[in-house]
């Protein structure tokens, strides 16, 4: 008696489509999945890699140097007053940027033929390259030259060093920094504004409640509550990379008051070549970013209405 080999039946075309339809969906996802590991991850595992060692711009030989690095940036005084900087420049920002760009949407959304108008002007300042900007603004707060002291000489104040006074310079830039942040995040107000119903402020009225303040706080504020944790979590991590104003503008003067993480870090990697050292402060900034986005998540979703 002889076996034979029963032969295996033919695959079902569904499960034959579903695969080819993996395939294909694999296929259209494999050049993001490679973009991703060759621009994010390969990078951090290269920044890894360097904030074990005593690797220099230039060097050769690389050594491996444990937790000294870490070590070395705990007890830096310069990251420490860089990184209380960044603390201050953020605590300025963010509810400034919020809250001015919370009162600019509320008010171009009720316009009806210059709405299209204040959109642009607000929203310029995100188009615009900012290097041209800064020398704008170099001349708006130039002590002598610029119309912002002339109008202080006017008021009987006098010219004030904006930029080089050590206690006006990190507000100053963060008064810039709200000026680039508010135009984006009106725009995203607006889009929030545009979802309320209108039946419901309609509704509210008939039950009483028709003062603009009331209905703001009742209507309003409840139902932007994930635009606005969508625009306090972007805003945040905004204001923790500021880099360009700083290199613009001061420099990271004067005697280090606008001198910020990422700064710290340019001036470590790209002037003073210690690459390594620059790759740990840059992983720590990555933490904290990290940390304080899934804190903010965490706290504000529990109080959001979907």
């Amino acid at each position: 008696m002889s076996l034979t080999a029963v032969p295996a039946p033919p695959a079902r075309p569904g499960a034959r489509q579903a695969f080819i339809e993996r395939l294909v969906a694999g296929g259209f996802a494999l050049p993001a999945l490679l973009l991703l590991v060759l621009t994010i991850l390969v990078p951090l595992g290269v920044l890894g890699y360097l904030s074990f060692t005593d690797y220099e711009l230039g060097e050769v030989d690389v050594h491996y140097v444990g937790l000294q690095n870490i070590t070395d940036a705990m007890t830096d005084p310069e990251f420490r007053r860089a990184l209380k900087n960044t603390l201050v420049y953020v605590a300025i920002v963010l509810p400034g940027s919020v809250i001015l760009s919370l009162l600019v949407a509320v008010l171009v959304h009720r316009r009806k033929r210059t709405r299209s108008l204040y959109e642009i002007i607000y929203f310029l300042p995100v188009t615009s390259t900012f290097i041209a900007m800064a020398t704008v603004w170099q001349f708006l707060l130039h002590p002598s030259l610029g119309p912002v002291s002339a109008v202080l000489r006017w008021l009987g104040i006098g010219e004030v060093a904006f930029l080089s006074n050590p206690s006006l310079a990190l507000p100053t830039l963060a008064v810039i920094g709200i000026w680039q942040l508010v135009g984006f995040n009106m725009i995203l107000f607006l889009a929030g504004l545009s979802t309320i119903p209108k039946d419901l402020y309609e509704a509210a009225e008939i039950d009483g409640c028709g003062g603009e303040i009331d209905r703001f706080l009742t209507i309003t504020w409840p139902l932007l509550g994930p635009t606005t944790m969508f625009v306090i979590v972007t805003s945040s991590i905004t204001a923790f990379k500021v880099f360009d104003t700083v290199a613009v503008l001061t420099h990271g003067g004067p005697v280090g008051s606008t001198e910020v993480l990422l700064y710290k870090v340019y001036l470590e990697g790209f002037q003073y070549f210690r690459m390594a050292y620059a790759s740990v402060l840059t992983f720590i900034f990555l933490i904290f970013i990290l940390v304080f986005s899934i804190l903010q998540t965490v706290v504000m979703d529990r109080r959001v209405h979907y």
